[in-house]
Parts: structure tokens; sequence; C-alpha cells
């Protein structure tokens, strides 16, 4: 694995932060409306997205998650602007606005979504997977997933395939406890997910999800195996979201004492500790690192705030395409 040094762990606290920190303003201008529809926050579960990005190659390697996606493209070095332009529901978003919080997508950068179905990426992950080990191109597939997903007949269908054709991914169950508000306990008898994996005898385990070096040790393993042939990993990252599954969720399942415990062991916390203990920055160097992320964040807001709306036809022009086609021409 890449060594994890100094500048590692200022490049976690930065990007961590500001993934925090552009969320937080997300949250704050869907309650004035300018966002729309449902909105997935992803508070809390930072450390899985850093660790993951440290084993990857941003070159190659390609990710697949849900719906509670806008931190993960950043990542993936997608430009934040565009994606909260993309939130905006505005023309310079990432796919023009027609997307939406759900729905972000970038090619260019190896980010392949963005699904509003529960379960729906698993088996669109592995196809990417087959399709880079049909062509030789020595990439691979992370494919995120909610512990409510795993519950779903696709995952298993799924999970035998991979096997069976050894493929280049590796599955990672964020698994925050409470899929929409139902705890893991009470959807099946048995609350460790990572042991669904035993039964396609495809190598599997739990992970510490809240600590980024954990993340990034287990992904690099999981990564070096499918690179190498050895086919998929399905690894369970123990992790947990601050904010209700939605915007719209009163989280009447879960008590605010609850949080605040696992907000102790928050991921960006732990990243700023270890920065502090081993004096890898000064008081003064932190402050202006969080002074970026502030300034980054407003850079956001304003494009999307001073962005157009995009063209009504572009609505007709990237839903049909055909040569003799009467009515409108397809322009994109």
């Amino acid at each position: 694995m890449k060594k994890i040094t100094k500048e590692v762990y200022l490049k976690w606290y930065e990007d961590m932060l500001f993934w925090r920190k552009f969320e937080d303003k997300l949250a704050a201008v869907y309650i004035q409306q300018k966002v729309r529809g449902f909105l997935h926050l992803y508070n809390g579960q930072e450390a899985v997205l850093a660790g993951s990005l440290h084993a990857i190659d941003l070159s190659k390697d390609k990710m697949i998650t849900a719906y509670r996606n806008h931190v993960q493209p950043i990542g993936m070095g997608v430009d934040p602007k565009r994606v909260m332009a993309e939130l905006y529901g505005k023309g310079t978003g990432t796919s023009q606005g027609l997307g939406g919080s759900m729905h972000i997508f970038s090619k260019e950068k190896g980010f392949y979504g963005g699904h509003g179905i529960v379960g729906g990426q698993i088996p669109l992950g592995a196809g990417m997977a087959f399709a880079d080990k049909y062509f030789k191109r020595d990439a691979v597939t992370l494919c995120y997933m909610g512990d409510g997903a795993v519950r779903q007949g696709s995952l298993h269908e799924t999970f035998n395939l991979a096997m069976l054709w050894q493929l280049p991914v590796v599955f990672i169950c964020e698994n925050n406890g409470y899929a929409m508000g139902t705890s893991v306990a009470r959807t099946a008898h048995t609350t460790d997910i990572w042991k669904l994996g035993l039964g396609y005898e495809m190598p599997c385990g739990p992970v510490d999800g809240m600590n980024p070096v954990k993340v990034a040790e287990a992904v690099d393993e999981a990564v070096e195996r499918a690179r190498s042939g050895g086919g998929p990993t399905f690894l369970e990252m123990k992790t947990y979201r601050y904010r209700g599954h939605s915007m719209s969720d009163a989280q009447h399942y879960r008590t605010k004492e609850e949080v605040e415990e696992y907000k102790k062991i928050d991921p960006i916390t732990q990243v700023l500790d270890v920065i502090k203990e081993k004096k890898y920055a000064t008081e003064e160097e932190i402050e202006a690192i969080d002074k970026k992320v502030k300034d980054l964040v407003k850079e956001c807001e304003k494009f999307a705030e001073e962005s157009p709306y995009p063209d009504k036809n572009v609505m007709y022009d990237v839903v049909y395409a055909q040569e003799d086609y009467p009515f409108l021409p397809h322009k994109l």
C-alpha cells in the first residue's frame, strides 16, 4: 500500500472537512428550497471514501454507488462547483441539471453514479468489472451499497456471477446501522453483514469505517487481489451517519445521545488528532486549511447560484434519437 505520510493526513483532513462543509451548505440551501427533491447526506461516513481513494489508481479504476453520492465524484476529481450546480438543477452541472442529487455522474473521472434504485448499482458494478476484464484494462471497480441494499436479491445474483467469473470488483457495504430508518438487527438474524460473502466463498470481512487508515488497508488488499486476477472481495464498513437518511427524515428511530456518542469517534476529528499529536501542522496551518475549505464552499455556492438553468429543449434532446423522428432533432 502507498505509505500514509504527513501529506496524506493533511490531504485527508482538508478533503473530509471540505466534503462535510460542502454538504452542510447543501443542507442549508435545501431548507431554502434552492435544492429540490431528495437529499441524502454523507456526514460521518467520510473515512470510507478517504481511505478508499488512497488505495485505488484514479487514472483507471472506477467507482459506483447509490444515491448518497455527492462527495464521491469530488474525491474522484470532478469539479465541486459542477456538482453543486447539478444539485441546484443548473445547466453547468455534471448532467446539465437533469440528474440532480441522486444521479451525479462523470465517465471522464470514472464515477458511474449515483443510482436511485436500492441495490440497482450492484449488478452494474459487476458489469463494469466484467468489461474491464474482457478488454484487459487492468482496472478495478469499487461498488458501494448501503446496509439496506444487501437484502436485495440482485446482490446474491451478482455475488454468484462475480465469483464464478472472478471479476475485478470490490463490493463495499457502508453499514451506517439503519438503512432508511430500520436497524440492521430488525432486518436479519445476523448483524454481521460481511458474512454474506461466505456463502459464495468470497473473501470478506468487517472494517472500522470511521478510520481512514483501516479503510485504506482493507481496500488496498482487496484491490490488489482483484487486479492480480484473484476475483472480488466483500467488505462491510462499520460507519455512522450524523444526519437522517435524507433531509425529510425525522430520525425517531434513534436518540440524540446515540448520535453524540458516535461523534466522539468522528473521522475528521480522528485525523486532526493525529496531525496535532505528530505535529504535522501548526495551529496557524490548520486554520489556513479551514479558511481554504470555507472559501471553496462559498465559491461553489456562488457558481451554482449564478449559473443558468438548462434550456427547456435539453429535456427533449437527451431522450430520443432517430433519423426520421418528425418532431425535434437530437442535438446533444
